[in-house]
Protein backbone atom coordinates (compact mmCIF):
# COMPACT_ATOMS: atom_id res chain seq x y z
CA UNK A 1 0.00 0.00 0.00
CA UNK A 2 1.26 3.56 -0.82
CA UNK A 3 0.95 6.17 1.77
CA UNK A 4 -0.14 10.03 1.24
CA UNK A 5 3.19 10.67 1.09
CA UNK A 6 4.26 8.30 -1.66
CA UNK A 7 6.11 6.12 0.85
CA UNK A 8 5.19 2.44 1.04
CA UNK A 9 3.06 1.59 4.17
CA UNK A 10 3.34 -2.05 5.84
CA UNK A 11 -0.19 -3.91 5.62
CA UNK A 12 -1.03 -6.04 8.67
CA UNK A 13 -4.54 -7.34 7.20
CA UNK A 14 -7.83 -7.14 7.97
CA UNK A 15 -10.49 -6.90 10.74
CA UNK A 16 -13.71 -6.72 11.21
CA UNK A 17 -15.33 -4.46 14.02
CA UNK A 18 -18.38 -3.03 15.82
CA UNK A 19 -17.90 0.36 15.85
CA UNK A 20 -20.34 2.81 17.73
CA UNK A 21 -21.22 6.38 16.55
CA UNK A 22 -22.31 8.61 19.07
CA UNK A 23 -22.98 12.33 19.89
CA UNK A 24 -23.26 11.45 23.36
CA UNK A 25 -27.34 11.23 23.54
CA UNK A 26 -28.14 8.70 20.72
CA UNK A 27 -25.70 6.25 18.85
CA UNK A 28 -25.15 4.08 15.25
CA UNK A 29 -23.56 0.96 15.42
CA UNK A 30 -22.08 -1.01 12.37
CA UNK A 31 -19.66 -3.32 11.30
CA UNK A 32 -16.42 -1.70 9.90
CA UNK A 33 -13.88 -3.63 7.82
CA UNK A 34 -10.68 -1.66 8.78
CA UNK A 35 -6.87 -1.88 7.08
CA UNK A 36 -4.40 -2.50 9.57
CA UNK A 37 -1.09 -0.78 9.13
CA UNK A 38 2.28 0.14 10.73
CA UNK A 39 2.72 3.64 10.40
CA UNK A 40 3.50 6.98 12.19
CA UNK A 41 0.37 8.97 12.05
CA UNK A 42 -1.83 11.33 14.26
CA UNK A 43 -4.78 9.72 13.51
CA UNK A 44 -6.19 6.30 15.13
CA UNK A 45 -8.56 6.18 11.89
CA UNK A 46 -9.62 6.91 8.40
CA UNK A 47 -13.11 6.30 7.47
CA UNK A 48 -13.64 6.23 3.87
CA UNK A 49 -16.30 6.19 1.78
CA UNK A 50 -17.74 2.83 2.29
CA UNK A 51 -18.56 3.27 6.15
CA UNK A 52 -20.04 6.81 5.51
CA UNK A 53 -22.33 5.43 3.15
CA UNK A 54 -23.53 2.56 5.12
CA UNK A 55 -24.21 5.19 7.87
CA UNK A 56 -25.77 7.65 5.52
CA UNK A 57 -23.66 10.46 6.95
CA UNK A 58 -22.97 14.05 5.19
CA UNK A 59 -19.58 15.65 6.23
CA UNK A 60 -19.42 19.27 6.39
CA UNK A 61 -15.93 20.46 5.98
CA UNK A 62 -16.60 23.59 6.32
CA UNK A 63 -18.62 23.26 9.50
CA UNK A 64 -16.56 20.15 11.09
CA UNK A 65 -19.85 18.30 11.46
CA UNK A 66 -20.97 14.78 10.60
CA UNK A 67 -24.80 14.23 10.32
CA UNK A 68 -26.68 10.81 10.12
CA UNK A 69 -29.80 9.51 10.28
CA UNK A 70 -30.60 7.83 14.33
CA UNK A 71 -32.74 4.39 14.31
CA UNK A 72 -34.95 6.47 15.89
CA UNK A 73 -36.45 8.69 12.81
CA UNK A 74 -33.87 11.46 14.14
CA UNK A 75 -30.81 13.38 13.05
CA UNK A 76 -27.62 12.24 14.97
CA UNK A 77 -24.86 15.01 14.75
CA UNK A 78 -21.08 14.45 15.88
CA UNK A 79 -19.06 17.84 16.10
CA UNK A 80 -15.20 18.00 15.62
CA UNK A 81 -13.32 19.77 17.98
CA UNK A 82 -11.31 22.45 16.36
CA UNK A 83 -8.14 22.78 18.65
CA UNK A 84 -7.85 19.10 18.73
CA UNK A 85 -7.95 19.07 14.59
CA UNK A 86 -5.12 21.40 14.44
CA UNK A 87 -3.18 19.70 16.90
CA UNK A 88 -3.64 16.60 14.99
CA UNK A 89 -2.74 18.47 11.65
CA UNK A 90 1.11 19.97 13.15
CA UNK A 91 1.17 16.97 14.50
CA UNK A 92 1.48 15.04 11.34
CA UNK A 93 3.99 17.50 9.42
CA UNK A 94 6.27 16.67 12.51
CA UNK A 95 5.98 12.91 11.43
CA UNK A 96 8.91 11.44 9.72
CA UNK A 97 8.17 9.98 6.24
CA UNK A 98 9.92 7.01 6.39
CA UNK A 99 10.21 3.87 4.04
CA UNK A 100 8.57 0.66 5.32
CA UNK A 101 9.63 -2.79 4.30
CA UNK A 102 6.43 -4.85 2.98
CA UNK A 103 6.92 -7.95 5.20
CA UNK A 104 4.23 -9.88 7.01
CA UNK A 105 5.40 -10.99 10.73
CA UNK A 106 4.23 -14.42 12.25
CA UNK A 107 2.85 -12.46 15.26
CA UNK A 108 -0.07 -11.35 13.86
CA UNK A 109 -3.05 -10.38 17.01
CA UNK A 110 -5.74 -12.45 16.45
CA UNK A 111 -9.39 -11.40 14.95
CA UNK A 112 -6.68 -9.80 11.88
CA UNK A 113 -7.09 -11.52 8.84
CA UNK A 114 -3.21 -11.83 7.33
CA UNK A 115 -2.81 -9.71 3.96
CA UNK A 116 -0.10 -11.56 2.19
CA UNK A 117 0.73 -8.69 0.12
CA UNK A 118 4.30 -10.23 -0.72
CA UNK A 119 3.21 -12.97 -2.48
CA UNK A 120 -0.31 -10.86 -3.77
CA UNK A 121 -0.75 -10.22 -7.33
CA UNK A 122 -1.52 -6.75 -7.88
CA UNK A 123 -4.35 -6.55 -10.61
CA UNK A 124 -3.97 -3.79 -13.28
CA UNK A 125 -6.76 -1.45 -14.38
CA UNK A 126 -8.30 -4.80 -16.04
CA UNK A 127 -7.20 -8.43 -15.47
CA UNK A 128 -5.21 -10.50 -17.97
CA UNK A 129 -8.21 -11.88 -20.44
CA UNK A 130 -8.31 -14.31 -22.59
CA UNK A 131 -10.70 -15.29 -25.57
CA UNK A 132 -12.52 -18.55 -25.74
CA UNK A 133 -15.09 -19.98 -28.41
CA UNK A 134 -18.35 -21.37 -27.88
CA UNK A 135 -19.94 -22.70 -30.98
CA UNK A 136 -17.89 -20.42 -33.19
CA UNK A 137 -18.62 -17.41 -30.87
CA UNK A 138 -15.79 -15.54 -29.28
CA UNK A 139 -15.23 -14.53 -25.69
CA UNK A 140 -13.78 -12.87 -23.02
CA UNK A 141 -12.50 -14.90 -19.80
CA UNK A 142 -10.23 -13.96 -16.69
CA UNK A 143 -6.97 -15.79 -17.33
CA UNK A 144 -6.32 -16.13 -13.24
CA UNK A 145 -9.44 -18.06 -12.70
CA UNK A 146 -9.31 -21.97 -12.30
CA UNK A 147 -10.06 -24.57 -14.81
CA UNK A 148 -13.23 -25.74 -13.30
CA UNK A 149 -14.38 -21.57 -12.95
CA UNK A 150 -13.73 -21.53 -16.52
CA UNK A 151 -15.70 -24.71 -17.31
CA UNK A 152 -18.96 -23.66 -15.02
CA UNK A 153 -19.05 -20.33 -16.96
CA UNK A 154 -18.67 -21.71 -20.47
CA UNK A 155 -21.37 -23.99 -19.75
CA UNK A 156 -23.69 -21.15 -18.35
CA UNK A 157 -23.22 -19.14 -21.56
CA UNK A 158 -23.97 -22.07 -23.70
CA UNK A 159 -27.19 -22.81 -22.22
CA UNK A 160 -27.84 -19.07 -22.61
CA UNK A 161 -26.80 -18.21 -26.25
CA UNK A 162 -29.96 -16.28 -27.22
CA UNK A 163 -29.37 -13.91 -24.87
CA UNK A 164 -26.56 -12.73 -26.89
CA UNK A 165 -26.92 -11.73 -30.86
CA UNK A 166 -24.00 -10.90 -33.64
CA UNK A 167 -25.80 -8.43 -35.94
CA UNK A 168 -28.51 -5.74 -36.01
CA UNK A 169 -30.13 -7.46 -37.78
CA UNK A 170 -30.26 -10.52 -35.89
CA UNK A 171 -31.65 -8.08 -32.83
CA UNK A 172 -35.40 -7.85 -31.39
CA UNK A 173 -36.14 -4.69 -30.22
CA UNK A 174 -37.61 -4.02 -26.89
CA UNK A 175 -41.42 -4.00 -26.91
CA UNK A 176 -43.17 -0.69 -26.82
CA UNK A 177 -45.75 -1.27 -24.80
CA UNK A 178 -43.23 -2.02 -22.01
CA UNK A 179 -41.00 0.96 -22.75
CA UNK A 180 -40.49 3.19 -25.99
CA UNK A 181 -39.05 7.01 -26.04
CA UNK A 182 -41.02 9.82 -26.24
CA UNK A 183 -40.17 13.41 -27.60
CA UNK A 184 -42.20 15.90 -25.27
CA UNK A 185 -41.89 20.30 -27.05
CA UNK A 186 -44.75 23.11 -27.07
CA UNK A 187 -46.67 22.96 -29.96
CA UNK A 188 -45.74 26.38 -30.70
CA UNK A 189 -42.41 25.75 -30.94
CA UNK A 190 -41.04 26.75 -34.64
CA UNK A 191 -40.17 23.76 -36.59
CA UNK A 192 -36.91 23.96 -38.05
CA UNK A 193 -35.72 22.37 -41.65
CA UNK A 194 -31.65 22.89 -41.59
CA UNK A 195 -30.08 23.88 -44.56
CA UNK A 196 -28.48 21.68 -46.66
CA UNK A 197 -24.98 20.34 -46.16
CA UNK A 198 -22.39 19.80 -49.35
CA UNK A 199 -20.32 16.93 -49.13
CA UNK A 200 -17.53 16.00 -51.29
CA UNK A 201 -17.30 12.82 -53.24
CA UNK A 202 -16.14 10.20 -50.78
CA UNK A 203 -18.31 11.61 -47.76
CA UNK A 204 -21.31 11.25 -50.21
CA UNK A 205 -20.54 7.76 -51.15
CA UNK A 206 -19.67 7.01 -47.38
CA UNK A 207 -23.10 8.26 -46.29
CA UNK A 208 -25.09 6.41 -48.86
CA UNK A 209 -23.73 2.68 -47.89
CA UNK A 210 -24.51 3.87 -44.10
CA UNK A 211 -27.92 4.52 -44.77
CA UNK A 212 -28.19 1.37 -46.79
CA UNK A 213 -26.94 -0.68 -44.21
CA UNK A 214 -29.59 1.19 -41.80
CA UNK A 215 -32.08 0.77 -44.03
CA UNK A 216 -31.22 -3.01 -44.58
CA UNK A 217 -31.46 -3.73 -40.55
CA UNK A 218 -35.47 -1.92 -40.38
CA UNK A 219 -33.38 1.17 -38.01
CA UNK A 220 -34.88 3.80 -40.44
CA UNK A 221 -37.61 4.71 -42.98
CA UNK A 222 -38.62 7.12 -45.97
CA UNK A 223 -40.70 10.06 -45.20
CA UNK A 224 -42.06 12.32 -47.11
CA UNK A 225 -43.45 14.83 -44.92
CA UNK A 226 -41.07 15.25 -41.93
CA UNK A 227 -41.99 18.26 -39.27
CA UNK A 228 -38.28 18.24 -38.67
CA UNK A 229 -35.17 17.95 -40.77
CA UNK A 230 -31.37 18.13 -40.14
CA UNK A 231 -28.51 17.66 -41.64
CA UNK A 232 -26.03 14.56 -41.72
CA UNK A 233 -22.42 15.12 -39.84
CA UNK A 234 -19.31 12.83 -40.13
CA UNK A 235 -17.26 12.71 -37.21
CA UNK A 236 -13.83 11.46 -37.41
CA UNK A 237 -12.78 8.05 -35.00
CA UNK A 238 -9.77 7.58 -33.28
CA UNK A 239 -8.99 4.74 -35.85
CA UNK A 240 -9.67 7.33 -38.37
CA UNK A 241 -13.03 6.26 -39.84
CA UNK A 242 -15.82 7.81 -40.68
CA UNK A 243 -18.79 7.79 -37.89
CA UNK A 244 -22.44 8.83 -39.13
CA UNK A 245 -24.12 11.62 -36.38
CA UNK A 246 -26.92 13.80 -36.68
CA UNK A 247 -27.49 17.32 -36.22
CA UNK A 248 -30.18 16.91 -33.66
CA UNK A 249 -29.33 20.88 -31.96
CA UNK A 250 -32.30 22.22 -32.85
CA UNK A 251 -34.70 19.43 -31.87
CA UNK A 252 -33.03 19.26 -28.71
CA UNK A 253 -33.24 22.60 -27.59
CA UNK A 254 -36.92 22.02 -28.05
CA UNK A 255 -37.40 19.75 -25.69
CA UNK A 256 -37.10 20.31 -22.09
CA UNK A 257 -34.91 18.16 -20.00
CA UNK A 258 -35.54 14.51 -18.64
CA UNK A 259 -35.61 14.47 -14.89
CA UNK A 260 -35.03 10.99 -14.58
CA UNK A 261 -32.77 10.95 -11.59
CA UNK A 262 -29.49 8.81 -12.27
CA UNK A 263 -28.06 6.42 -9.75
CA UNK A 264 -25.28 8.20 -7.72
CA UNK A 265 -22.02 7.17 -8.65
CA UNK A 266 -20.37 6.86 -5.34
CA UNK A 267 -22.86 4.43 -4.05
CA UNK A 268 -22.44 2.38 -7.28
CA UNK A 269 -19.14 2.22 -7.07
CA UNK A 270 -18.64 1.22 -3.56
CA UNK A 271 -21.27 -1.20 -3.89
CA UNK A 272 -19.69 -3.12 -6.44
CA UNK A 273 -15.70 -3.20 -5.02
CA UNK A 274 -14.59 -5.55 -1.98
CA UNK A 275 -16.75 -7.99 -4.30
CA UNK A 276 -14.88 -11.63 -5.13
CA UNK A 277 -15.80 -11.58 -8.88
CA UNK A 278 -17.01 -9.46 -11.35
CA UNK A 279 -18.51 -9.46 -15.04
CA UNK A 280 -18.96 -6.74 -17.29
CA UNK A 281 -21.80 -6.95 -19.39
CA UNK A 282 -22.37 -5.07 -22.89
CA UNK A 283 -25.66 -4.45 -24.43
CA UNK A 284 -25.63 -4.78 -28.22
CA UNK A 285 -26.23 -1.28 -29.69
CA UNK A 286 -28.38 -0.48 -26.29
CA UNK A 287 -30.22 2.28 -27.22
CA UNK A 288 -30.69 1.14 -30.62
CA UNK A 289 -33.09 -1.66 -28.92
CA UNK A 290 -35.53 0.75 -27.77
CA UNK A 291 -38.11 1.89 -30.21
CA UNK A 292 -39.48 5.58 -30.78
CA UNK A 293 -42.49 6.59 -30.53
CA UNK A 294 -44.52 6.32 -33.42
CA UNK A 295 -46.06 10.23 -33.66
CA UNK A 296 -42.00 11.20 -32.91
CA UNK A 297 -40.78 9.67 -35.61
CA UNK A 298 -41.72 12.40 -37.83
CA UNK A 299 -39.29 14.60 -35.85
CA UNK A 300 -36.23 12.85 -36.03
CA UNK A 301 -35.35 13.17 -39.90
CA UNK A 302 -32.16 13.48 -41.53
CA UNK A 303 -31.42 14.22 -45.00
CA UNK A 304 -29.66 12.20 -47.54
CA UNK A 305 -28.79 12.83 -51.60
CA UNK A 306 -32.01 11.83 -52.72
CA UNK A 307 -34.25 11.41 -49.95
CA UNK A 308 -35.04 11.79 -46.45
CA UNK A 309 -35.52 8.93 -43.69
CA UNK A 310 -36.79 9.29 -39.65
CA UNK A 311 -35.19 6.36 -36.92
CA UNK A 312 -37.95 4.04 -36.20
CA UNK A 313 -35.28 3.36 -33.16
CA UNK A 314 -34.15 5.51 -30.47
CA UNK A 315 -30.63 6.88 -31.79
CA UNK A 316 -27.38 8.34 -30.27
CA UNK A 317 -27.36 12.32 -29.48
CA UNK A 318 -30.97 12.52 -29.02
CA UNK A 319 -31.52 14.62 -25.54
CA UNK A 320 -33.27 12.29 -23.11
CA UNK A 321 -32.36 9.08 -24.16
CA UNK A 322 -29.38 8.11 -21.70
CA UNK A 323 -32.55 8.90 -19.30
CA UNK A 324 -34.65 6.36 -20.98
CA UNK A 325 -31.97 4.16 -20.98
CA UNK A 326 -31.72 4.27 -17.54
CA UNK A 327 -35.27 3.73 -16.49
CA UNK A 328 -35.03 0.80 -19.09
CA UNK A 329 -32.35 -0.90 -16.72
CA UNK A 330 -34.43 -0.26 -13.40
CA UNK A 331 -37.61 -2.01 -14.91
CA UNK A 332 -35.92 -4.92 -15.99
CA UNK A 333 -32.80 -5.26 -13.31
CA UNK A 334 -35.32 -4.26 -10.35
CA UNK A 335 -35.17 -7.76 -8.82
CA UNK A 336 -31.39 -7.22 -9.03
CA UNK A 337 -30.27 -3.76 -8.67
CA UNK A 338 -28.23 -3.07 -5.56
CA UNK A 339 -28.13 -6.71 -4.88
CA UNK A 340 -25.94 -8.60 -7.41
CA UNK A 341 -25.93 -6.22 -10.30
CA UNK A 342 -24.93 -2.46 -10.83
CA UNK A 343 -26.18 -0.66 -13.60
CA UNK A 344 -25.46 3.27 -14.66
CA UNK A 345 -26.82 4.12 -17.98
CA UNK A 346 -25.23 1.18 -20.30
CA UNK A 347 -22.76 0.40 -17.60
CA UNK A 348 -23.72 -2.78 -16.33
CA UNK A 349 -21.63 -5.12 -13.91
CA UNK A 350 -22.42 -8.74 -12.04
CA UNK A 351 -21.33 -8.06 -8.34
CA UNK A 352 -20.54 -11.30 -5.87
CA UNK A 353 -18.88 -10.97 -2.85
CA UNK A 354 -18.76 -15.25 -3.18
CA UNK A 355 -17.01 -17.16 -5.82
CA UNK A 356 -19.24 -19.77 -5.50
CA UNK A 357 -22.34 -17.26 -5.56
CA UNK A 358 -21.23 -15.54 -9.02
CA UNK A 359 -22.68 -18.55 -11.43
CA UNK A 360 -26.11 -17.94 -9.87
CA UNK A 361 -25.75 -14.47 -10.09
CA UNK A 362 -24.80 -14.71 -14.01
CA UNK A 363 -27.82 -17.32 -14.78
CA UNK A 364 -30.40 -14.86 -12.89
CA UNK A 365 -29.08 -11.85 -15.10
CA UNK A 366 -29.48 -13.82 -18.11
CA UNK A 367 -33.03 -15.52 -17.05
CA UNK A 368 -34.23 -11.54 -16.64
CA UNK A 369 -32.85 -9.91 -19.17
CA UNK A 370 -34.93 -12.93 -21.96
CA UNK A 371 -37.95 -11.43 -20.52
CA UNK A 372 -37.69 -8.43 -21.74
CA UNK A 373 -35.77 -9.15 -24.89
CA UNK A 374 -32.68 -7.11 -24.01
CA UNK A 375 -29.97 -8.45 -25.53
CA UNK A 376 -25.96 -8.25 -24.79
CA UNK A 377 -22.68 -8.18 -27.07
CA UNK A 378 -20.53 -11.63 -25.99
CA UNK A 379 -17.89 -10.17 -27.78
CA UNK A 380 -17.45 -7.25 -25.45
CA UNK A 381 -18.52 -8.87 -22.53
CA UNK A 382 -16.16 -9.71 -20.21
CA UNK A 383 -16.69 -12.60 -17.36
CA UNK A 384 -15.14 -13.87 -13.58
CA UNK A 385 -12.96 -10.77 -13.27
CA UNK A 386 -11.22 -10.26 -9.99
CA UNK A 387 -10.40 -6.84 -11.27
CA UNK A 388 -11.61 -4.05 -13.71
CA UNK A 389 -12.48 -0.09 -14.21
CA UNK A 390 -16.04 0.93 -13.66
CA UNK A 391 -17.05 3.88 -14.55
CA UNK A 392 -13.46 4.89 -14.74
CA UNK A 393 -13.11 3.61 -11.03
CA UNK A 394 -10.75 0.35 -11.07
CA UNK A 395 -12.52 -2.40 -8.58
CA UNK A 396 -10.99 -5.11 -6.77
CA UNK A 397 -11.91 -7.85 -4.12
CA UNK A 398 -10.04 -5.08 -1.57
CA UNK A 399 -11.73 -2.00 -3.19
CA UNK A 400 -11.07 0.77 -4.92
CA UNK A 401 -7.49 0.95 -6.40
CA UNK A 402 -5.69 3.72 -7.90
CA UNK A 403 -5.94 3.47 -11.62
CA UNK A 404 -2.23 3.24 -13.12
CA UNK A 405 -3.39 4.49 -16.12
CA UNK A 406 -4.87 7.50 -15.26
CA UNK A 407 -1.16 8.23 -12.75
CA UNK A 408 1.20 7.25 -15.40
CA UNK A 409 1.62 11.13 -16.60
CA UNK A 410 2.00 12.38 -12.94
CA UNK A 411 4.56 9.39 -12.54
CA UNK A 412 6.28 9.60 -15.22
CA UNK A 413 7.03 13.81 -14.97
CA UNK A 414 10.85 14.69 -14.25
CA UNK A 415 11.76 16.50 -11.33
CA UNK A 416 12.89 19.55 -11.83
CA UNK A 417 16.89 20.49 -11.69
CA UNK A 418 16.08 23.82 -10.60
CA UNK A 419 13.84 26.50 -8.42
CA UNK A 420 13.16 28.46 -11.54
CA UNK A 421 10.97 25.90 -13.38
CA UNK A 422 8.78 24.99 -10.51
CA UNK A 423 8.38 29.02 -9.56
CA UNK A 424 7.20 29.64 -13.71
CA UNK A 425 5.23 25.97 -13.80
CA UNK A 426 3.20 27.43 -10.63
CA UNK A 427 2.66 30.80 -11.72
CA UNK A 428 1.19 29.46 -15.46
CA UNK A 429 -1.30 27.64 -13.55
CA UNK A 430 -2.40 29.00 -10.57
CA UNK A 431 -5.99 27.69 -10.83
CA UNK A 432 -5.15 24.31 -10.94
CA UNK A 433 -3.23 24.64 -7.92
CA UNK A 434 -6.65 26.39 -5.85
CA UNK A 435 -8.85 23.44 -7.33
CA UNK A 436 -6.79 20.68 -5.72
Amino acid sequence: MVGFAGDQVEVRGYIELRTNFSDGTSARTIIVRYIVVNASSAYNLLLGRPSLNRLGAVASMTHMKLNFPSLEGGVITIRSDQNMAQKCYESSLKNKRGTYSITIQVGVPKGIVEAGISNERRHGPVAEVQKREIKGKKFRLDTSLCKEFQYKIAEVISKHMDAFVWSSADMPEIDPEFLCHKLTMDEKVRLVYQRRRNFNEDKRMFIKEETRKLLNVDHIREIQYPEWLANVVLVRKASGKWRICIDFTDLNKSCPKDSYPLPSIDSLVDSASSCQLLSFMDAFLGYNQIRMHPWDESKIVFMAEFASYCYKIMPFGLKNVGATYQRLMDRILAPMLGRNVQAYVDDMVVTSVEKDQHIVDLEQLFTTIAKYNLKLNLEKCVFEEEAGKFLRFLLTERGIEVNPNKCATIIGMRSPAKGAPVVNWMHGCPISFLVI
